[in-house]
């Protein structure tokens, strides 16, 4: 029940940051900073449980940094992460211990791309053309998907999908979340239809249905690893959630990890055919 009430009070502010964005970016951008933040202080306390003291402040600066980046000059992303990832790096030198230098800087740079890129990307995302229709297609591919493999695999799952990392999760559940997305997919693929015939332009999934289901499909692989790449991080940490932020999802890193792979493959899915 708490899942549910939190996923009711979430839900509708998501969807309504989606279609204010193309107008007002400003709430976009602060819940991204927001998300972002609380999820990499997740995520460097996981690290400082697996032996790890990292520059917690630093990072957090560091990750501000970057994501000011792309909302401003998002040309700039490829030099300001080099910089940052050499500013931390320093800073482990001059403050860890020589035995620990390098674990410190590694787990830094890596919680600087691992959230920061990603939570980029989603500004990024929604700055294009068709932005908001784009993000929504993400999100409810990424929550339909997770649904179906919560309820299916519950039902029906008998065989494991990956048993150290995740032991509950089973092929039958990962089955069952690509064909949610897929379902929803074509669910927002035909209310657009339906908008465009009356001149509503809110939604927009132009070029073949195949195409759709292709980057449904992509976009739910990209979300399942997500959540087996947390949870391996969270097994090496020793601990079942990230925090307790949301009653019933655990904390933010939790609910968003399936994002953190997910946003970059829609992203470079969408770079690849403006390209080719």
């Amino acid at each position: 029940m708490k899942r549910i009430l939190t996923a009711v009070v979430l839900v509708p502010i998501v969807i309504l940051l989606i279609f204010f964005s193309p107008t007002q970016p400003l709430p976009m951008m602060g819940a991204i900073f927001v998300v972002s933040m609380l999820a990499i202080w997740e995520f460097l306390g996981l690290a400082d449980a697996m032996g790890a003291k990292t520059p917690r402040l630093v990072v957090v600066v560091a990750l501000a940094l970057l994501l000011a980046t792309v909302f401003r000059r998002s040309d700039l992303l490829e030099p300001i992460l080099g910089i940052l990832s050499f500013a931390l790096f320093l800073v482990c030198v001059f403050r860890s211990p020589v035995n620990r230098v390098l674990p410190d800087t590694a787990y830094s740079i890596f919680g600087l791309i691992y959230i920061g890129l990603p939570m980029g990307m989603l500004y990024l995302l929604s700055t294009r053309d068709n932005g908001p229709s784009l993000l929504l297609f993400l999100f409810m591919a990424v929550w339909c998907g997770d649904v179906a493999a919560l309820y299916i695999g519950r039902a029906f799952g008998r065989r494991k999908l990956a048993p150290k990392l995740s032991p509950n999760k089973t092929w039958e559940g990962s089955v069952a979340s690509v064909a949610g997305s897929i379902l929803i997919t074509l669910l927002l693929v035909w209310v657009s239809g339906l908008l465009v015939a009356r001149n509503i332009e809110s939604l927009s999934y132009p070029g073949p249905i195949l195409h759709w289901i292709t980057l449904a499909i992509l976009v739910n692989i990209g979300a399942q690893l997500g959540d087996l790449v947390e949870s391996a991080i969270k097994r090496g940490a020793g601990v079942k959630d990230s925090g307790h932020l949301l009653p019933g999802h655990g904390g933010m890193l939790d609910r968003i990890d399936a994002l953190l792979l997910a946003a970059p493959l829609l992203w470079y899915a969408q770079l690849a055919q403006q390209t080719f």
